[in-house]
């Protein structure tokens, strides 16, 4: 049990009996350095319920602890806070109850609970991954993992951009300026390969354009009238009208596209149980849009256009089924939402990880999907992130100027391996053993400097800023859980099958506040979890680094005397090193052994 559940529970016991007075709630935050204390009271909220001194109350609670709670050695009240000082003991028995817990923090999952499904990634098939499918994917994995941790039962998932007219781009550069190219016949993974036709056909586009407008065409009328758009409007029709050969063409491209995108999710540590294609789901919301019909929640216009009011909503009119009967993006979303609860019944929430610039999108998604009275529509959640940029400026997919995910990937661990030979502490390690090193260090460093960011941010990506192995970085706390394997390997003394008494131990200011740190993980993740937030996780890592490497500085381990605290400390510095790995798992990242 935590020191804020103990304390709860006699805090509530305590205004029973002081002030005949009930409370659920007990407010707490950590002590302000300068002032002594493990935790902090907040009294404030009592004062308004009892129209009290603040002082008074919180003296007489604190009296009351001290005389009737074990864990409880004295205390200070400072203004409307009540600073408790906590008795070592507690800390000690506290430790003895986790230290054999190999998923500490970890919450198990409730019967009968309903599932989360999270999306994320969702690409399309017309270029390869980049830096911002970079942060979708870590985002949407790691608050995936969390949910998980915190006790629920998760589904990953993905809806895959596989038609429409982009797609048909990079199909039609690909039979006028392809030669038969293959991934096989050029040695690229289709993904780029499929993305550089892509590009080929914007600068054709761009060429036509301008040749018109040089006619006298203005700019708009030039860009509806280019051949290589009208070309690229016809193919889509005949797919949608099923038209053989094109509809190979477009199977046999999507294919190298998504093998690509696996060997790329694979190299980024991230996975999925389901994957979603539009191709399959943009005609799902067909039927829903007929009920929708049927029970008033949509309207039909003059044109046979259907529209759904949401003004009385604070939100406009909005589309849901074209006049000439086709689907829309919104159509898409409400099918594929509808259709993934009947694939897996027991979901009961989705959250969707996607840039902000869809905000107002989701916004209406979730409250149509409301309107037509499915009950988890309640529990939707859009996980909604701001861009990634770059020293050099925004990205652009149609001019070629994305920074590649492969790329990026294989960047970070050539700067991983530059700064760990530049430090030179590679000694004895096989060229294996430091490739693999390198790989973990650059990818560790790519997803805490991508995930300690709250995900609502604008966030500059600086690579070579994210290798830096001091300072709050991926590559910091890796060294930091290799500094503690290092000193369990050295520790030539039993130290797994001994349990010290609370009552005989008396602890070292350090150890009892890196105690109090480790307390903390469980409601870290449970709050992570509420907030969909990873940040939360990487920075309580960085916190809790800071906290032993003070501890390292400050209090001999190895070189102690008294055997039992030398045990004990043995004991704590693998506990602290079993949550760093517990929190970088969350985040997807892997730890070293050695560096």
């Amino acid at each position: 049990m935590t020191v804020q559940e103990t304390l709860t529970k006699h805090i509530q016991v305590a205004v029973q009996n002081l002030f005949d007075l009930q409370i659920e709630k007990v407010e707490f935050q950590a002590t302000r350095r300068e002032f002594e204390g493990d935790i902090t009271m907040v009294v404030f909220p009592l004062v308004k319920l009892l129209k009290g001194n603040p002082l008074e109350i919180g003296n007489k609670i604190g009296n009351y602890l001290v005389e009737n709670v074990a864990e409880v050695e004295k205390f200070n009240v400072v203004a409307g806070f009540l600073n408790i000082v906590i008795s070592d003991a507690f800390y000690v028995n506290f430790f003895n109850s986790i230290k054999d817990q190999e998923t500490f923090g970890y919450a198990s999952p409730v019967e009968g609970e309903k599932a989360i499904m999270v999306e994320y990634s969702s690409p399309n098939t017309n270029k390869p991954l980049h830096l911002g499918h970079i942060r979708n994917n870590l985002l949407g994995y790691s608050v995936a993992e969390i949910i998980k941790a915190s006790g629920k039962k998760v589904y990953k998932t993905q809806i895959i951009n596989d038609r429409g007219i982009h797609i048909c781009k990079s199909m039609l550069a690909w039979q006028k300026f392809g030669n038969g190219q293959t991934p096989e016949s050029t040695g690229l993974k289709g993904d780029k390969l499929v993305g550089n036709f892509y590009v080929e056909f914007d600068k054709q586009y761009k060429k036509e354009i301008n040749d018109l407008i040089a006619q006298g065409k203005t700019e708009d009328e030039a860009k509806k009238l280019a051949p290589s758009i009208l070309e690229a409007q016809e193919m889509l029709r005949k797919w949608e009208a099923g038209d053989e050969e094109v509809v190979a063409l477009w199977k046999k491209m999507n294919q190298w596209v998504y093998d690509g995108f696996e060997e790329t999710y694979k190299n980024l540590g991230v996975d999925f149980d389901s994957y979603y294609y539009e191709s399959n789901t943009y005609l799902l919301g067909k039927e829903v849009v007929q009920f929708g019909l049927e029970k008033g929640i949509f309207e039909k216009d003059p044109d046979g256009s259907v529209w759904i009011d949401l003004t009385e909503d604070g939100l406009d009119r909005k589309i849901v089924l074209r006049s000439d009967g086709t689907a829309v993006y919104m159509t898409q979303d409400i099918g594929t939402a509808i259709q993934r609860v009947k694939d897996n019944p027991d979901v009961g929430g989705m959250v969707y990880t996607v840039g902000n610039e869809q905000d107002y999108h989701f916004k209406v998604l979730f409250l149509i999907l409301k309107k037509l009275g499915f009950d988890w529509a309640e529990h939707l959640y859009h996980l909604s992130y701001g861009m990634v940029e770059l020293p050099s400026g925004k990205m652009k997919s149609r001019e070629g100027t994305v920074v590649d995910a492969d790329d990026l990937m294989s960047e970070m661990t050539e700067t991983a391996q530059r700064i760990s030979e530049e430090l030179g502490k590679l000694d004895g390690y096989s060229t294996d053993e430091k490739t693999k090193l390198f790989k973990t260090i650059g990818l560790g460093a790519l997803k805490y400097y991508m995930l300690k960011v709250d995900p609502k941010k604008t966030m500059m990506f600086n690579p070579e800023e994210s290798v830096d192995f001091n300072g709050n970085t991926g590559p910091f706390i890796q060294y930091t859980y290799a500094r503690i394997q290092s000193i369990l390997r050295k520790a030539d003394f039993d130290y797994t099958s001994v349990t010290l008494s609370g009552v005989e131990m008396s602890l070292h200011e350090k150890e009892k506040e890196l105690i109090k740190q480790v307390q903390l993980f469980p409601e870290v993740i449970q709050n992570a979890a509420a907030n969909y937030s990873p940040a939360l996780i990487a920075n309580y890592t960085y916190d809790l680094v800071k906290e032993f490497n003070s501890f390292y500085q400050n209090v001999s381990i190895l070189g102690e005397t008294d055997m039992d605290k030398k045990i004990f400390r043995v004991q704590l510095s693998k506990m602290v090193g079993l949550t760093i790995k517990n929190a970088f798992r969350l985040l997807g990242i892997q730890v070293p052994e050695r560096m």
